[in-house]
């Protein structure tokens, strides 16, 4: 895959940065796509981006001759079964956001993908055992308070935000672990094939209970599922392509800008309720990233780079 060639220097970086804007902005102004995707269902929406993305895999693959590195993957156990926990990971992702844009809950959706890179900084943690330093407590601290004002203040429990923070964060700690031993486009051929027949055997659950909505809800409507595919997978492929050229502390900032589009979008355009107990919850988590902002720029600018914890 020609866009995927290994690179090096200001070109590897330009490359990343212009891969991981691209994606994130994507990310953003999905939920507008799954809201005109109705009647479909939630269930039925995740299913066809499943299939319609394998299909173009496959003709990417074969356009771009791709095949080898596929099969090559297929046959080594430990990349085949990493991509399969990713694939589970982006399943539970993927469920959990659109039942999130399609229920009117866009901006709790925003505050999961602000949580996300504290997630990140957990995982680091407990996952390669890594010290923190006092910032990154203080940032983390923040947002344990801020889960328990929209918990007691709000009265509700964030379960879709810290659903999708933990879920992405963990796809991306896998994306991550495979380093250059699989391009982006063969890593998500593998991870969609993962999840073909689970898909498979959700369409035709909703099939017989009589609430498919492709091919009996217009030619319109199923054009939009099948463009299901393209949207899925071309900010995935570029979220891969970044993660493999840039540092982790600039996909970190970078990310901000898909809650941001979330977040304007669910109280601006679509009207979402926002009492003021959840704007101090939501003022907290900005406040962490703030404070987990500044640590990161204090650690780039040292003489000597220090390690920063993994993520997407």
């Amino acid at each position: 895959m020609t866009a995927d060639r290994p690179l090096t220097g200001r070109d590897a970086s330009r490359t990343g940065f212009l891969a991981a804007i691209s994606a994130h902005l994507l990310w953003g102004f999905l939920p507008l796509y799954f809201l005109v995707l109705a009647p479909a269902g939630p269930f039925e929406i995740v299913a066809w981006r499943v299939v319609f993305s394998l299909v173009l895999c496959i003709v990417l693959a074969t356009v771009l001759r791709g095949w080898g590195r596929i099969l090559t993957v297929l046959r080594t156990p430990r990349l085949l079964w990493t991509l399969g926990l990713a694939a589970v990971f982006i399943f539970i992702n993927w469920q959990v956001y659109v039942i999130a844009a399609v229920s009117g809950q866009v901006v709790e959706a925003a505050l999961g993908y602000f949580i996300n890179p504290i997630v990140t900084v957990l995982l680091g943690v407990f996952v390669f055992r890594e010290r923190l330093r006092p910032l990154q407590w203080c940032a983390i601290g923040i947002s344990g308070v801020a889960v328990i004002v929209l918990v007691v203040a709000h009265g509700a429990f964030p379960v879709i935000a810290l659903a999708l923070a933990f879920s992405f964060g963990l796809y991306g700690l896998t994306k991550k672990r495979l380093g250059p031993d699989v391009d982006a486009l063969t890593g998500f051929a593998v991870e969609t094939a993962w999840l073909f027949v689970p898909s498979v055997g959700i369409l035709i659950a909703v099939a017989s209970s009589g609430l498919l909505a492709f091919g009996s809800a217009g030619p319109g409507n199923a054009l939009l599922l099948m463009a299901a595919g393209p949207m899925t997978a071309i900010p995935l492929l570029l979220f891969a392509t970044a993660a493999r050229r840039l540092p982790l502390s600039a996909l970190g900032f970078i990310q901000y800008s898909t809650p941001i589009l979330q977040f304007v979008l669910g109280v601006v355009v679509l009207h979402e309720d926002m009492p003021p107990e959840r704007w101090a919850g939501f003022a907290l988590v900005w406040l962490a990233l703030v404070v987990l902002s500044v640590d990161l720029v204090r650690v780039a600018r040292r003489p000597r780079l220090v390690p920063v914890s993994p993520g997407i």
